[in-house]
Protein backbone atom coordinates (compact mmCIF):
# COMPACT_ATOMS: atom_id res chain seq x y z
CA UNK A 1 0.00 0.00 0.00
CA UNK A 2 1.45 3.62 -0.60
CA UNK A 3 -0.31 7.12 -0.20
CA UNK A 4 1.21 9.45 -2.72
CA UNK A 5 -0.12 13.40 -3.98
CA UNK A 6 -2.75 12.98 -6.56
CA UNK A 7 -2.27 13.89 -10.57
CA UNK A 8 -4.58 14.22 -13.45
CA UNK A 9 -4.28 10.82 -14.16
CA UNK A 10 -6.00 9.92 -10.50
CA UNK A 11 -9.21 11.82 -11.34
CA UNK A 12 -11.13 8.87 -12.46
CA UNK A 13 -10.02 6.40 -9.49
CA UNK A 14 -11.07 8.69 -7.11
CA UNK A 15 -14.23 9.18 -8.69
CA UNK A 16 -14.82 5.35 -8.63
CA UNK A 17 -13.92 5.26 -4.76
CA UNK A 18 -15.76 8.42 -3.96
CA UNK A 19 -18.85 7.06 -5.54
CA UNK A 20 -18.82 3.45 -4.47
CA UNK A 21 -18.02 4.61 -1.12
CA UNK A 22 -20.78 7.09 -0.86
CA UNK A 23 -22.91 4.16 -1.52
CA UNK A 24 -21.81 1.67 1.27
CA UNK A 25 -21.12 4.55 3.90
CA UNK A 26 -24.50 6.32 2.93
CA UNK A 27 -26.84 3.68 2.41
CA UNK A 28 -30.08 4.32 5.11
CA UNK A 29 -28.02 7.87 5.31
CA UNK A 30 -28.99 9.63 2.18
CA UNK A 31 -32.17 8.94 -0.13
CA UNK A 32 -31.38 5.52 -2.16
CA UNK A 33 -32.56 7.96 -5.49
CA UNK A 34 -29.32 9.97 -4.76
CA UNK A 35 -27.71 7.47 -3.86
CA UNK A 36 -28.01 5.51 -7.33
CA UNK A 37 -27.82 8.72 -9.50
CA UNK A 38 -24.21 9.09 -8.81
CA UNK A 39 -22.32 9.37 -11.77
CA UNK A 40 -18.67 7.91 -12.31
CA UNK A 41 -18.48 10.42 -15.14
CA UNK A 42 -19.78 13.87 -12.91
CA UNK A 43 -17.14 12.72 -10.35
CA UNK A 44 -14.37 12.35 -12.32
CA UNK A 45 -14.75 16.31 -13.76
CA UNK A 46 -15.29 17.25 -10.03
CA UNK A 47 -12.00 15.32 -9.38
CA UNK A 48 -10.62 16.93 -12.36
CA UNK A 49 -11.05 20.93 -11.07
CA UNK A 50 -10.08 19.13 -7.62
CA UNK A 51 -6.83 18.18 -8.33
CA UNK A 52 -6.21 21.11 -10.45
CA UNK A 53 -7.25 23.81 -7.75
CA UNK A 54 -3.70 25.17 -6.03
CA UNK A 55 -4.66 25.07 -2.77
CA UNK A 56 -6.66 21.93 -2.35
CA UNK A 57 -3.90 19.07 -1.35
CA UNK A 58 -5.36 15.72 -2.79
CA UNK A 59 -3.72 12.30 -1.59
CA UNK A 60 -4.57 8.79 -3.06
CA UNK A 61 -4.05 5.52 -1.30
CA UNK A 62 -3.17 2.31 -3.87
CA UNK A 63 -3.17 -1.54 -3.27
CA UNK A 64 -0.19 -3.51 -4.29
CA UNK A 65 -1.62 -3.57 -7.91
CA UNK A 66 -1.56 0.24 -7.68
CA UNK A 67 -5.61 0.51 -7.90
CA UNK A 68 -6.70 3.68 -6.01
CA UNK A 69 -8.63 2.32 -3.10
CA UNK A 70 -9.05 5.52 -0.92
CA UNK A 71 -8.35 9.26 -1.20
CA UNK A 72 -8.11 12.28 1.28
CA UNK A 73 -8.24 15.71 0.34
CA UNK A 74 -7.84 19.27 2.38
CA UNK A 75 -7.45 23.18 1.52
CA UNK A 76 -8.82 25.92 3.63
CA UNK A 77 -12.72 26.71 3.05
CA UNK A 78 -13.97 30.49 2.41
CA UNK A 79 -16.17 30.10 5.08
CA UNK A 80 -12.89 29.16 7.83
CA UNK A 81 -11.62 32.63 9.16
CA UNK A 82 -9.64 31.28 12.02
CA UNK A 83 -5.59 32.06 11.11
CA UNK A 84 -2.99 29.00 10.87
CA UNK A 85 -5.94 26.89 10.13
CA UNK A 86 -7.34 24.51 7.11
CA UNK A 87 -10.32 22.17 6.75
CA UNK A 88 -9.59 18.01 6.00
CA UNK A 89 -13.04 17.59 3.08
CA UNK A 90 -12.56 14.39 2.66
CA UNK A 91 -11.26 10.78 3.81
CA UNK A 92 -13.37 7.53 2.08
CA UNK A 93 -11.70 4.46 1.36
CA UNK A 94 -13.62 1.41 -0.62
CA UNK A 95 -15.42 -1.14 1.59
CA UNK A 96 -13.22 -3.57 1.37
CA UNK A 97 -10.17 -1.47 2.74
CA UNK A 98 -11.48 -0.07 6.06
CA UNK A 99 -10.67 -0.81 8.86
CA UNK A 100 -6.99 -2.08 7.74
CA UNK A 101 -5.65 1.55 9.07
CA UNK A 102 -5.55 2.89 6.00
CA UNK A 103 -7.49 5.71 6.86
CA UNK A 104 -5.25 6.37 9.76
CA UNK A 105 -2.21 6.72 7.05
CA UNK A 106 -4.00 9.31 5.09
CA UNK A 107 -4.97 11.26 7.87
CA UNK A 108 -1.26 11.56 9.16
CA UNK A 109 -0.41 12.54 5.67
CA UNK A 110 -2.43 15.39 5.54
CA UNK A 111 -2.25 16.41 8.77
CA UNK A 112 1.71 16.37 8.05
CA UNK A 113 0.96 18.65 5.05
CA UNK A 114 -1.10 21.26 6.89
CA UNK A 115 1.36 21.41 9.60
CA UNK A 116 4.43 22.13 6.98
CA UNK A 117 2.13 25.25 5.84
CA UNK A 118 1.98 26.32 9.10
CA UNK A 119 -1.71 25.54 10.30
CA UNK A 120 -2.05 24.21 13.62
CA UNK A 121 -6.10 23.81 13.81
CA UNK A 122 -7.89 21.11 11.32
CA UNK A 123 -11.64 21.24 11.16
CA UNK A 124 -13.36 18.46 9.50
CA UNK A 125 -17.38 18.10 9.01
CA UNK A 126 -19.29 14.82 9.04
CA UNK A 127 -22.80 13.73 9.03
CA UNK A 128 -23.83 12.67 12.15
CA UNK A 129 -25.33 9.18 11.85
CA UNK A 130 -22.09 8.62 9.64
CA UNK A 131 -19.84 5.84 12.22
CA UNK A 132 -16.67 7.90 10.60
CA UNK A 133 -16.99 10.78 13.14
CA UNK A 134 -16.01 7.80 16.07
CA UNK A 135 -12.55 8.16 14.13
CA UNK A 136 -11.96 11.23 14.10
CA UNK A 137 -13.16 11.87 17.95
CA UNK A 138 -10.65 8.49 18.79
CA UNK A 139 -7.69 10.91 17.17
CA UNK A 140 -8.97 13.89 19.15
CA UNK A 141 -11.23 15.94 17.02
CA UNK A 142 -13.65 17.79 19.12
CA UNK A 143 -17.34 19.09 18.44
CA UNK A 144 -16.78 22.62 17.29
CA UNK A 145 -20.60 22.86 16.51
CA UNK A 146 -23.53 21.55 14.34
CA UNK A 147 -25.33 22.46 11.21
CA UNK A 148 -27.94 21.20 8.55
CA UNK A 149 -27.17 20.45 5.20
CA UNK A 150 -29.48 19.36 2.58
CA UNK A 151 -28.37 16.42 0.25
CA UNK A 152 -30.52 14.37 -2.38
CA UNK A 153 -33.41 16.41 -0.96
CA UNK A 154 -33.04 15.65 2.27
CA UNK A 155 -31.89 17.53 5.45
CA UNK A 156 -28.95 16.08 7.09
CA UNK A 157 -27.18 16.87 10.53
CA UNK A 158 -23.52 17.57 10.37
CA UNK A 159 -21.37 17.87 12.89
CA UNK A 160 -18.44 20.12 13.11
CA UNK A 161 -15.30 18.81 14.40
CA UNK A 162 -11.85 20.31 15.18
CA UNK A 163 -8.52 19.18 16.05
CA UNK A 164 -6.69 22.58 18.20
CA UNK A 165 -3.36 20.80 18.35
CA UNK A 166 -2.46 18.88 15.09
CA UNK A 167 1.06 18.24 16.91
CA UNK A 168 -0.47 15.93 19.28
CA UNK A 169 -2.79 14.07 16.45
CA UNK A 170 0.55 13.22 14.14
CA UNK A 171 2.13 12.20 17.39
CA UNK A 172 -1.08 9.87 18.24
CA UNK A 173 -1.05 8.83 14.66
Amino acid sequence: MQIRRATMADASGIAKVHVDSWRTTYTGIMPDDFLSKLSYEQRTELWRRNIAQEDNYVVVAENSKREIIGFADGFKRETNTFPNSSDLTSIYLLEAYQGKGIGKKLLKHILIHFKSLGQHKIFVDVLADNKTRYFYEYYGAKLYTTTQIKIGGKILDELIYVWDNIDEVIEKL
